[in-house]
């Protein structure tokens, strides 16, 4: 079987949603996921991904980082479906598997699917993405993971990912490559966003999604990570997205046609949520 048919088919079986629930999570984003590594090396202290890997013993918090590739996902004929396909949805791309990477994004577009690529960027992997798929540039779109314009808060809460600088020289080559382009700040690492968004808008084609910290603390704690430091940050960034923070945030940028807004910000500002997988909006 496909083994993306197969990760969304038990996705579905495991959450078994009822009809017209409301839509959150990567399904905002893209009706369907594929993975082809388990562990991430970027180890962000916030994962939900290895919170979740922990919760069903799949991965413990001290292997998270020791990646292991599913090479049943090399092996399988990939067919054509319908909506978008996120690759990655629970580990990222960086030079370490950058070639499994290239490898996997071929046989996914190879039958005619559009593709999210969501990273926190290395610029050696997006040039090597961008010279590889120039043909396919129509069918891609990159969403870079920017939660703050300062390196020292992002290698704060994603200590093995690249900084600010680096993040940003991705988004420029790939947007001057011609490539289509988006930024996620989920979550919002501190309270300057308007820095993210000055940043980043002049090269960004599609969109600038922002959302919250959920489940910050819970996360925090599933994953090991509950020293002093952490925990005081953390309840200064939950304070800075409490609900009255958020609608003053959303009055401010609303007008602004590239911003979007996660769930967890459309409850809280009165937006309705879809109930349909992948519309992006």
């Amino acid at each position: 079987m496909n083994p993306i048919i197969c990760e969304l088919n038990k996705k579905q079986k495991d959450n078994h949603n009822p009809v017209n629930r409301p839509i959150f999570g990567t399904l905002e984003w893209a009706s369907s996921n594929a993975n082809f590594i388990n562990g991430c090396k970027h180890d962000c202290k916030y994962c939900y991904s290895k919170s979740m890997a922990i919760r069903f013993k799949r991965k413990n918090k001290n292997n998270w980082r020791n990646e292991q590739v599913r090479h049943n996902c090399f092996l399988k004929n990939y067919k054509k479906i319908d909506g978008t396909i996120m690759v990655p949805s629970s580990h990222d791309i960086h030079p370490d598997n950058l070639d499994f990477a290239l490898k996997f994004f071929k046989k996914v577009l190879l039958p005619g699917n559009n593709i999210l690529i969501v990273t926190k960027p290395h610029i050696l992997c997006i040039k090597a993405i961008c010279d590889k798929f120039s043909k396919f540039k129509d069918r891609i779109l990159f969403r870079f993971t920017v939660g703050s314009s300062s390196s020292k808060v992002l290698n704060f809460w994603e200590p093995y990912a690249p900084p600010f600088e680096e993040r940003i020289n991705s988004l420029k080559h790939a947007y001057y490559q011609g490539f289509n382009t988006s930024i996620s700040c989920e979550p919002m690492l501190d309270n300057n966003v308007g820095s993210v968004i000055e940043e980043t808008e002049p090269y960004v084609t599609d969109s600038i999604w922002i959302g919250k910290a959920n489940a910050l603390i819970g996360r925090l704690r599933i994953n090991g990570v509950i020293d002093k430091q952490t925990m005081d940050k953390a309840n200064v960034l939950l304070n800075w997205q409490s609900d009255e923070n958020i609608l003053k945030l959303y009055k401010k940028f609303k007008t602004n046609t590239k911003i979007k807004w996660k769930e967890s910000i459309k409850s809280v500002v009165g937006i309705e949520i879809p109930t349909i997988k992948g519309l992006d909006i």
